[in-house]
C-alpha cells in the first residue's frame, strides 16, 4: 500500500474555525481539509437542510420538461417510465412512477432486459412503447446517448423526455428535453447528481406547480439515499443533503419493498454502508440474474406482506448471484495465470460463457489482486459485451474513449463503463486498451493508496472525538470516513491472527505514556511478524466503535501496518 498524507490545510483558518467552533484542532482541522472554513459552512454541513436543495428549474430544459408532462396528462395519454436496470435506474423508474400515479393514472414502467436488449434506451422499448400507445417516454438513467434511438421514436410519434447523469457525447439526442447537469451548457450548480437524483429534481418541478413543497416529497428521499450510495457519486452538496435525509427516511419510515429486506437482514439502524453492500446487492441482482423489472415491484409495492414475497424472490437472486461471481473471478484468475499476463497494464479477459450480470462484479474482485485497469468479456447474442472498472486515479472513460476505433458502443463514468463490441475486434481492441493506458497511467497508481488525513496521537482518541467523527456521515466520494496514522505503536504482547484461516489481525496496542485501545485488521493476518515482540510498528486507521453483550467501546480499524 502506498501511503499518503494529505497537505497540512492552513494554520490560520484552522484556528479560526477551532475558535468559532470550539473544537479541537485535530476536528477544524478534518473540516478545513474538506472546504468548510467559516462558522456557516460547518453549521450547513452538521445541520443538513432540505432548504438548502437547488431550485430544479436551474436544470436546462427543465421547464420543457414539466410542460410536456403537464401536457401529457391534460390529452390523457400514456406514460412509459423507462430505466436502466441497476440500482440507479430501478430507483428512478420507481421514484418517477409512483409519484406520477399519485396524480395520473396511466403510466406504466420499463426496464429493458439487460440480455435481449442490453444497456440504455432499445428499439424493443420504443416498439412497445408503439404497440402500447405510448406517446411520452421519460428515460431515467440513460438516454443521452441514444441519438439513433429518440429520432426512432420521433419518427412513431413518441417524445422523449432524458434524465440522465452520464457524460453526453459531441451530440445530444434531439428530445423534448434533455435533463443532465453534465451539459457544457447546463448551469445547474451541482453536476454530482446520480440519475434517481435527475429524477428527483423532476418530481420536484412536478411538484412545485401543485403548490406543494420539499417537504410532501422526503418519502421518496430513501430511493434517492439508496442510488447515491450504490452508484458511487460523491457525497458532496446536494448529495450529501439527499442522502443524508435518505437514510432518515430508510431508518424510521421505510417503503415496504425497503422494509422487508430490512426485516431479512435484522439490523436495526443502516448506514450508507450497509445501504450498499447489503441493499443494493441486492435490488441490483434482479436485474443481474433475472429481470429488473422485479426490483421496481419490489421498490413500488404498498403491501408489506406482498412486499416480502418479492423480497424473497431478489434474496434467491442474491444468492445466485453471489455463487455465480465467485465462480467467475476463479475462472478469471485461472485465465490471468494461465495467460502469464501479470506484467500487463491492464487486465482484459474473456469467455463466452460467463454470466454477464456479474462481469462488472468480477472486474472489481480482479482489481482486489491485481489493481489496474480491468475490461471482463463475455458474449452478447453476436457481439461482445464488457464491464471495465478503474483504479483510484485513472479515467477509463477516457482510455475506452481513445480506442473508439474498435468498438461499437460504449458509456459511463471515470471508474467504470460498459461497452460492446464485435467478436473480430476483440484482440485489437486489447491490444490499443493497453497501449493507451500504458502511455497515459502514471505508474504510481498501480499501487492501491491510503490517504490519510492527519496523524494523531492515541491519547487524543476519546468519545468526544467520535461523536463528533459520526456527525460527518452520511460517508462516500467527497467526504470519506476519516483515516489517521500513529506512529511508535508497540503490541501489548497479546496481538493474534482470528477468523476464518487466520485472515484478521487483533491487537491491543499503545504508545509510551498513552492509554491502550483494541485494533481490528481485516485481511491483515499476514502481518502479525511485523507486531511481535513488541517491535515498534505505525499504523493507518479509522475510528469505529465496537459493541459487545451490550457494552460499547472504541477501537482503531486498521487499514495498514508498516515497521
Amino acid at each position: 500500500m502506498r501511503w499518503t498524507l494529505k497537505p497540512k490545510p492552513n494554520l490560520e483558518t484552522v484556528k479560526s474555525l477551532q475558535s468559532a467552533l470550539q473544537v479541537e484542532e485535530s476536528i477544524a482541522a478534518l473540516l478545513v481539509q474538506r472546504g468548510i472554513e467559516t462558522y456557516e459552512q460547518a453549521k450547513d454541513f452538521f445541520r443538513p437542510s432540505l432548504s438548502h436543495l437547488h431550485d430544479p428549474f436551474l436544470m436546462k430544459d427543465m421547464q420543457k420538461a414539466v410542460e410536456r408532462i403537464e401536457k401529457a396528462i391534460v390529452n390523457n395519454e400514456n406514460i412509459l417510465v423507462y430505466g436502466d436496470y441497476d440500482v440507479d435506474g430501478t430507483t428512478a423508474v420507481s421514484l418517477m412512477s409512483s409519484y406520477l400515479k399519485t396524480e395520473y393514472p396511466n403510466v406504466a414502467t420499463y426496464i429493458p432486459d439487460r440480455y435481449g436488449e442490453g444497456y440504455g434506451v432499445s428499439f424493443q422499448g420504443i416498439d412497445f412503447a408503439e404497440d402500447n400507445n405510448f406517446t411520452l417516454i421519460i428515460a431515467l438513467d440513460c438516454g443521452i446517448k441514444a441519438i439513433d434511438k429518440v429520432a426512432y421514436a420521433e419518427e412513431k410519434n413518441i417524445d422523449f423526455i432524458i434524465c440522465d447523469h452520464h457524460r453526453p457525447g459531441d451530440q445530444i439526442p434531439n428530445a423534448v428535453a434533455v435533463l443532465d447537469p453534465k451539459q457544457n451548457d447546463c448551469n445547474y450548480p451541482y453536476n454530482e447528481l446520480c440519475g434517481c437524483g435527475v429524477g428527483f429534481k423532476l418530481i420536484q418541478a412536478l411538484a412545485s406547480r401543485k403548490g406543494k413543497t420539499i417537504e410532501d416529497l422526503v418519502e421518496y428521499l430513501d430511493l434517492v439515499a439508496t442510488a447515491i450510495g450504490a452508484d458511487i457519486v460523491p457525497i458532496t452538496g446536494e448529495n450529501r443533503i439527499l442522502a443524508y435525509f435518505g437514510l432518515q427516511v430508510i431508518n424510521q419510515q421505510p417503503r415496504a419493498g425497503f422494509k422487508a429486506i430490512i426485516n431479512q437482514i435484522k439490523k436495526e439502524t443502516l448506514t450508507i454502508t450497509d445501504v450498499v453492500f447489503v441493499i443494493a446487492p441486492r435490488i441490483n441482482a434482479a436485474g443481474r440474474m433475472k429481470h429488473g423489472q422485479y426490483a421496481v415491484d419490489l421498490l413500488t409495492e404498498t403491501n408489506v406482506e406482498a412486499a416480502e414475497v418479492c423480497a424473497k424472490e431478489i434474496e434467491d437472486f442474491n444468492t445466485d448471484r453471489r455463487e455465480t461471481d465467485r465462480q467467475i473471478t476463479i475462472e478469471a484468475l485461472e485465465h490471468i495465470e494461465k495467460q502469464k499476463e501479470k506484467k500487463r497494464i491492464t487486465t482484459v479477459v474473456y469467455s463466452k460463457d460467463w454470466h454477464k450480470g456479474v462481469i462488472g462484479i468480477v472486474a472489481s474482485r480482479l482489481i482486489e489482486t491485481y489493481y489496474r485497469p480491468t475490461l471482463v468479456f463475455t458474449k452478447s447474442g453476436d457481439k461482445l459485451a464488457a464491464s471495465a472498472r478503474s483504479v483510484k486515479g485513472f479515467d477509463v472513460y477516457n482510455a475506452l474513449e481513445a480506442c473508439s476505433e474498435h468498438i461499437e458502443q460504449f458509456g459511463g463514468h471515470k471508474y467504470a463503463a460498459g461497452l460492446t463490441l464485435k467478436e473480430e475486434n476483440y484482440e485489437a481492441f486489447k491490444q490499443k486498451f493497453e497501449e493507451v493506458v500504458e502511455a497515459t497511467i502514471d505508474k504510481r497508481l498501480l499501487t492501491p493508496e491510503i490517504t490519510i488525513d492527519r496523524q494523531l496521537e492515541l491519547n487524543q482518541i476519546d468519545d468526544k472525538l467520535m461523536r463528533i467523527i459520526r456527525q460527518f456521515a452520511p460517508f462516500g466520494p467527497g467526504n470519506m470516513s476519516p483515516v489517521f496514522m500513529s506512529d511508535n505503536l508497540k503490541d501489548t504482547g497479546y496481538g493474534k491472527c482470528v477468523g476464518e484461516d487466520d485472515k484478521h489481525l487483533r491487537i491491543t496496542v499503545k504508545q509510551p505514556n498513552s492509554n491502550q485501545i483494541v485494533c481490528i485488521g481485516f485481511g491483515l493476518g499476514e502481518r502479525l511478524s511485523l507486531i511481535k515482540d513488541k517491535k515498534p510498528f505505525k499504523a493507518t486507521y479509522s475510528i469505529d466503535e465496537n459493541e459487545w453483550q451490550g457494552h460499547v467501546s472504541l477501537q482503531l480499524k486498521l487499514r495498514d501496518i508498516q515497521e
